[in-house]
């Protein structure tokens, strides 16, 4: 993925027209596994898939016929994770790496180029060097990240702000602990305490989910990431929200498949986002003769 001729570690789908300030994106839905990639990992077709946000991209794929463009990673997060930052290299995988001081994703094996896949299970024997993991980010991650700093900006060319709709899952156990504070919560939605998105629109956003009857938290257990912390400057017209949607909404965990409840699911993710995307349309300016 590091050549001129690779495949674009994305897809984008664009509206036939953008009628709304907001996009969507999925950055950990990739499922295109490199075959050098699988040859080395010492896990099997399924295990390696556990760190997946499967079929968030599928639940997405109505954005742009509402008029939102829609920006889905193909490459896999167990290869490159789009949601942390170029930095976050972890010593313990690769060679060369410099330590990362008080970086539990990175000292637990989840950093830009991840050691492990959920429950902690590693995904190759050794290091790698420098070369490879730079070719990794090289390939994929800055090409990703570029596609959406310029999605971004188009957004706010257009329409004087931009909402970036970050979009991933959670196991259904992942939200244990905050069920302890009251109903367990369907949907996470982060912000990173007010600081990447403007209250009225998390407020929107929440009201788009709670009307289907979803429990929605904010901030806990998952406040966002780097995706949205990279993106979202509210005082410069830049929002950006990281929603978590449990699993068991619409998938079996185990098996990495839809179950029998998916396709209500579906209709429900579809009417949320019609609800989201109404946030972002305003007035356009007319153009100047």
């Amino acid at each position: 993925m590091s050549t001129d001729d690779a495949p674009l570690p994305y897809r984008l789908t664009l509206p036939a027209r953008r009628t709304t300030s907001v996009i969507f994106a999925s950055p950990h839905s990739g499922r295109d596994y490199p075959e050098a990639f699988l040859r080395r990992s010492v896990l099997n077709a399924q295990m390696i898939r556990s760190s997946e946000d499967a079929f968030i991209d599928q639940l997405l794929d109505p954005a742009p016929g509402l008029g939102a463009p829609l920006l889905a990673a193909t490459v896999p997060r167990a290869y490159v994770d789009l949601n942390r930052a170029a930095e976050e290299l972890d010593p313990a995988l690769i060679e060369g790496a410099r330590p990362v001081p008080h970086n539990p994703r990175v000292a637990s094996g989840l950093g830009v180029i991840p050691r492990v896949v959920a429950g902690g299970r590693a995904i190759r024997p050794g290091k790698m060097t420098m070369a490879e993991a730079e070719a990794r980010i090289a390939g994929a991650w800055r090409p990703y990240h570029a596609k959406l700093a310029a999605l971004m900006d188009e957004s706010v060319a257009a329409f004087g702000e931009a909402i970036l709709i970050d979009v991933h899952s959670m196991p259904h156990e992942a939200v244990d602990s905050a069920s302890a504070r009251g109903p367990r919560p369907q949907i996470v939605l982060g912000d990173r305490f007010g600081a990447t998105a403007a209250p009225d629109i998390l407020d929107q956003i929440e009201g788009a989910f709670a009307v289907e009857g979803l429990t929605v938290s904010r901030n806990i257990p998952f406040a966002g990431a780097y995706v949205v912390q990279a993106h979202g400057r509210p005082s410069r017209g830049r929002h950006a929200v990281q929603i978590e949607i449990d699993r068991a909404l619409y998938m079996d965990e185990v098996l990495i498949a839809p179950h029998e409840g998916y396709a209500g699911f579906a209709a429900l993710m579809r009417r949320v986002l019609g609800r989201i995307v109404v946030i972002g349309v305003q007035e356009m300016p007319l153009a100047a003769e």
